[in-house]
């Protein structure tokens, strides 16, 4: 079977790394080579393998990352597992081998109420408390391979240095206290705020439920609200008002350049409708708006200047206020120019979306439709907007 456009040109592509502050971070743009690299880092680990996951689905990519762990634990290495109990479709005794293997599992799974709204969005791999993979990439086939009309358009990050340390620690203190019988949502809030770092060239940002020490909103915000160009890449586009009058003022009062990219294809075409919401605010103030088409897009990327910021989060009321992310926000000029020269390559696979092309399709039965899917998005938790999905015409 020939490759897809998207394929070969990420084989073509040489691969982007970069060494900053003593930490070396390689760019995994394929999903066969996501697969590759979760297993090698398993089945790679001597002491310890820690893992973090919105969605851990029990099909064959699944299997081969739980099977992995069983391995890892069986040959004495301390493996522990937190998936969010809303977004994995593993069941319990999918996991039965990991736990008489000697592996820890857990659930994160807030009681209804406030904490109903809460979801463990993050997605992290730790061997040794030294190397790990984030990203936006689910274990899940679809977002483990580049071939079908199913699989996304993601991004991992392969960590390798002492930076990786503080993600260590961050899970073992969010495994704590998801296991932890009659924990509170402000020790929640809390631990968030302790474990972010808001100092050196690589800064983890941990966001969290509802808080004002929420460090990825308020670090993103900042760097918009200085910064001269913005290159952003994400498959839910819908943020507050106050995000988009930031973006605004790069390109209107400091004469600077935004481009944006968002989805033209999703499992959730409530969230494509809610990103074309915002559209005609940021056309206006000279934002060049873009959608990606050749697959479904996931992808986690900002990059402002020299300053990159990578991970789970999308730029979404959700993910800016409620839900649990990781981001690393990385600040280098040679970093920041590849991960520029990854999003040019991505540009090239979009439609560009001019103000005369966005008001032909803008008719008032689609404003409505965006307007509510823009509400719905920022309310509601992704597996549950994706029943509503609306037509994207």
């Amino acid at each position: 079977m020939a490759d897809t456009p998207a394929k070969a040109r990420a084989k073509s592509r040489k691969t982007i790394s970069a060494t900053v502050a003593g930490n070396r971070f390689e760019l995994i743009e394929r999903g066969e080579a996501r697969l590759a690299a979760i297993l090698d880092l398993i089945r790679g680990a001597r002491h310890s393998v820690k893992l973090l996951f919105y969605m851990f689905n029990p099909d064959e990519a699944g299997t081969a990352v739980r099977d992995a762990l069983v391995e890892a634990a069986l040959r004495g290495v301390e493996v522990k597992l937190l998936i969010d109990g809303f977004g994995s479709a593993a069941p319990p005794k999918f996991f039965a081998t990991l736990d008489e293997s000697g592996g820890a599992y857990c659930v994160f799974n807030p009681h209804y109420g406030r904490r109903y709204l809460i979801r463990n969005h993050q997605k992290l791999a730790v061997a040794d408390d030294s190397r790990a993979l984030i990203g936006g990439s689910n274990i899940d086939d679809t977002y483990m391979t580049d071939d079908g009309p199913a699989h996304w358009r993601d991004l991992w990050l392969a960590i390798d240095g002492p930076t990786v340390r503080c993600a260590a620690d961050y899970f073992d203190s969010l495994f704590r206290w998801t296991t932890h019988k009659g924990s509170k949502l402000r020790s929640l809030r809390r631990l968030v705020g302790r474990d972010s770092q808001w100092r050196g060239p690589v800064q983890w940002k941990f966001s969290g439920p509802l808080s004002l020490r929420n460090s990825w909103w308020r670090s993103i915000g900042r760097d918009i609200g200085r910064g001269r160009r913005l290159d952003m890449a994400f498959a839910y586009f819908a943020p507050p008002a106050a995000m988009l009058r930031r973006i605004g003022r790069l390109t209107r009062r400091r004469h600077g350049q935004a481009r944006i990219i968002t989805a033209a294809k999703s499992d959730n075409n409530a969230t494509i409708a809610a990103a074309r919401h915002s559209y005609s605010r940021l056309l206006r103030r000279g934002v060049e708006m873009y959608e990606y088409g050749p697959a479904k897009l996931h992808t986690k990327l900002a990059i402002v200047d020299d300053i990159v910021h990578i991970g789970s989060a999308n730029f979404d009321f959700r993910s800016l206020y409620l839900n649990l992310e990781i981001m690393l926000r990385i600040e280098d000029e040679n970093f920041a120019n590849l991960m520029r020269g990854y999003f040019e390559g991505e540009l090239r696979a979009c439609d560009r979306i001019d103000p005369a092309m966005h008001k032909l399709r803008a008719t008032p039965w689609r404003r409505l439709k965006w307007a509510i899917s823009h509400f719905l998005v920022a309310s509601m938790d992704y597996t549950v907007t994706r029943r509503l999905n609306f037509r994207v015409e």
